[in-house]
């Protein structure tokens, strides 16, 4: 064996060769990928049923939805790393009965504290499941159209789970009870556990010449907490409060002190060369400043369709529907386009239309309906994200050894994760303050308060429109791979005994 392969027992040769079992697989991580990333919106819509319930106060409901993506994106790189050392097959089994431990524990949670706890258990079984998933993908599919589609796939339920978590969690607040969008997990997690028994193949990690990274990961993991945390704090504290400025301050510390420690190591947690190769820290940028604008559609549309429209839960999530469908159409096309085109055309035109969509919804004013105003602006924002995100997870993936291929996947998803903290302490603390000085300036105005939460989603949107053109030059510089190269991977996976 040497560096950079993965070793296949014999017994798996004949099925992972069988096309079959190869795109059956993929169901299984793309399911197990839906479900973490639906997780994180899912609650959003019940949320109101179940601090009622529960008796939570208005100071600690956003812990049900901060304990989650705060563990997450905080354990995310050592979780990418375990699935490296301990096989990607084993440490995703492992996720998939965490995770649908802890979503029972949290459907079935009698208090707040039983809540955020189950909560809590999930971001962390996540941060074991969606790197592992990712790098399966990466090993799995090695020949250039095959793992463009399934990377197309895999995109696709990645940048589309957010408004899948809406419509689900609209539809089981409506028609069953808020705890169904957590207790759902469970049967979602033996399908998918069940179905990785049968075919997904089943790595033998390569030998470690070193121990773990202790040092290495500590820091990171308490650096991204502080971080996350601290964009969290800033929704509800302000930017300038003293507990937000403290953890924003001693999270940059924490990760400085883990890039000098990785710089040293003989044994990495996230060898430098992973990040450092300039296509795939291209892709790192456009992660963390994807999910910021991503945030300014999401989080308004929500808040206008069901506070300003008084639109019901359900209708409200279905209304987010055009939004995967889109992402679906264009992940398809992406996924034919990217072995010709190669991913920098694709990833600027992507761009491209999700400013151009933000654009459009800035346009939003008093009176205006869904048809002529949301939905020509959603349709351009989900064609842009599927050639994004398609682009993104390939380039992002570009040449990395099969053995570093889970630590790589979990710095994609930690880079999305903060940047999504990021977009929900930024855009929502823009949005209130926004809302509050047109009120004052505006004290005449008729429907004051619609008009003035319009006001702040269209700040919001030109906010999250910045946030996309600021990605093309990145995309315009950093990326830089031919068709031919991107998508080599046979040169990274050995089949044999």
């Amino acid at each position: 064996m040497t560096a950079g392969t993965v070793t296949f027992p014999e017994s798996e040769i004949d099925d992972r060769q069988r096309g079959n079992a190869r795109w059956w697989a993929l169901g299984v991580l793309a399911l197990a990928q839906l479900m973490v990333v639906l997780d994180a919106t899912i609650v959003t819509i019940s949320l109101p049923f179940a601090q009622q319930d529960l008796g939570i106060s208005d100071g600690n409901k956003q812990w049900v939805l901060t304990a989650y993506t705060l563990i997450f994106g905080g354990l995310l790189l050592l979780g990418g790393r375990l699935a490296d050392y301990l096989g990607r097959r084993r440490i995703f089994l492992i996720g998939l009965v965490g995770f649908a431990a802890a979503s029972a524990l949290a459907g079935l949670a009698q208090n707040g504290a039983q809540l955020f706890a189950g909560r809590g258990l999930q971001g962390a079984f996540a941060a074991l499941l969606a790197p592992a998933a990712l790098s399966l993908v990466s090993v799995t599919f090695t020949e250039a159209k095959e793992r463009a589609r399934a990377f197309g796939v895999f995109a696709g339920v990645s940048a589309g789970g957010a408004a899948i978590g809406l419509i689900a969690g609209g539809a089981l607040t409506e028609y069953a009870d808020w705890r169904w969008c957590l207790l759902v997990n469970a049967p979602i997690a033996l399908v998918a556990f069940l179905g990785a028994m049968a075919f997904v193949i089943k790595d033998v990690p390569t030998a470690r010449t070193g121990g773990y990274d202790l040092p290495g990961a500590i820091t990171v993991t308490l650096g991204l907490v502080s971080v996350v945390y601290g964009f969290s704090r800033a929704a509800e504290a302000g930017w300038t409060a003293g507990s937000t400025l403290g953890l924003l301050i001693a999270g940059a510390a924490l990760l400085a002190a883990f890039v000098a420690i990785e710089y040293r190591s003989a044994n990495p947690l996230l060898p430098l060369r992973i990040p450092g190769e300039i296509n795939r820290g291209g892709s790192f940028l456009v992660a963390l400043l994807v999910p910021i604008a991503m945030f300014a559609m999401f989080i308004n549309m929500s808040y206008y369709l069901q506070i300003t429209l008084g639109w019901t839960a359900l209708k409200a999530g279905v209304a987010f529907l055009p939004f995967p469908v889109g992402i679906a159409i264009s992940a398809g096309i992406t996924s034919a386009l990217l072995p010709k085109l190669g991913p920098r055309p694709i990833m600027i035109t992507g761009a491209v239309l999700g400013a151009a969509g933000l654009l459009y919804l800035s346009r939003l004013s008093f009176g205006d309906g869904y048809a002529g105003s949301v939905l020509p602006a959603m349709a351009l924002i989900a064609l842009g994200m599927g050639g994004l995100f398609v682009s993104m997870q390939a380039t992002a993936l570009h040449q990395v050894d099969a053995e570093d291929s889970g630590v790589a996947s979990a710095l994609l998803n930690a880079a999305q994760q903060v940047g999504g903290a990021i977009g929900l302490a930024l855009l929502s603390t823009i949005a209130v303050q926004v809302a509050e000085r047109f009120a004052t300036n505006n004290p005449t105005v008729d429907n004051l308060v619609a008009r003035a939460a319009i006001h702040s989603y269209d700040v919001a949107f030109l906010i999250g429109a910045g946030f996309f053109l600021a990605c093309i030059p990145i995309i315009a510089f950093m990326i830089r791979d031919k068709p031919e190269a991107l998508l080599e991977g046979d040169a990274h996976v050995h089949v044999g005994v």
